[in-house]
């Protein structure tokens, strides 16, 4: 049976398909679309036209459909399942966890969402290298900004924007103290990159490695208690 959803459109946001990040980015590749075209004719014209395409489907920031399960935890990211795993985590929930590590690459949605309705913990950036993000170091060396989550039962979730090889900014809209609802927009990385997240082991792990997920829309886990 299917899990029940329910729209994520707000009434200031219909018909917006782009993320505000990529406004200025848009408006720049337009301006060297342009000039490719003004100084190689038609040839750069084509050029400049593919990098407009690219900008513009890289910010592309559509609307999802949110499970109305209270006990679900959604996906964070769009993109592929590198690991789903039982780990001992030790930086931000300090107890065994399942860990879901999340790649996107260039071609995914790249507007991240909450997995969780709850309060804002804790938020900690952490200036890093930029290893290609499918890498195992990638977690713990790369530039990095994690996100704690408390919901009403007092359980807390971590997620961790990690910029990649390519990606070089990480924006997150979370401040501590916020409330926030899962499926919710709290952030952007930027060019290719990787979520990770890490749920308490007493929730069911509902993904596995190679899966490929949506944010705001896919199941990952479930609370059992």
């Amino acid at each position: 049976m299917e899990t029940p959803t329910i729209p994520a459109t707000s009434p200031h946001r219909a018909g917006l398909l782009i993320a505000r990040e990529g406004y200025p980015r848009i408006a720049a590749a337009l301006v060297v679309a342009v000039a490719l075209w003004w100084l190689s004719g038609p040839v750069g014209g084509a050029v400049g036209a593919v990098l407009v395409a690219f900008v513009l489907s890289f910010f592309r920031d559509p609307e999802r459909a949110i499970p109305i399960d209270p006990g679900v935890i959604v996906s964070p990211a769009d993109g592929r399942v590198l690991k789903a795993e039982t780990v001992d985590e030790g930086r931000f929930l300090n107890c065994r966890a399942h860990q879901v590590s999340i790649f996107m690459s260039p071609l995914n949605v790249h507007v991240n969402r909450n997995p969780v309705s709850g309060r804002v913990a804790d938020v900690r950036y952490h200036a890093g290298r930029y290893f290609r993000a499918f890498a195992d170091k990638a977690s713990l060396d790369n530039e990095q900004n994690a996100i704690v989550v408390e919901d009403e039962q007092g359980r807390r979730i971590a997620f961790v924007q990690i910029a990649g090889f390519i990606a070089r900014r990480i924006v997150c809209y979370l401040r501590p103290g916020m409330a926030v609802a899962r499926g919710t927009r709290c952030g952007i990385i930027m060019f290719g990159s990787r979520v990770d997240v890490f749920i308490p082991a007493d929730a069911a792990l509902r993904i596995s490695v190679g899966a490929r997920t949506r944010a705001g829309e896919t199941v990952i886990a479930q609370w059992t208690k």
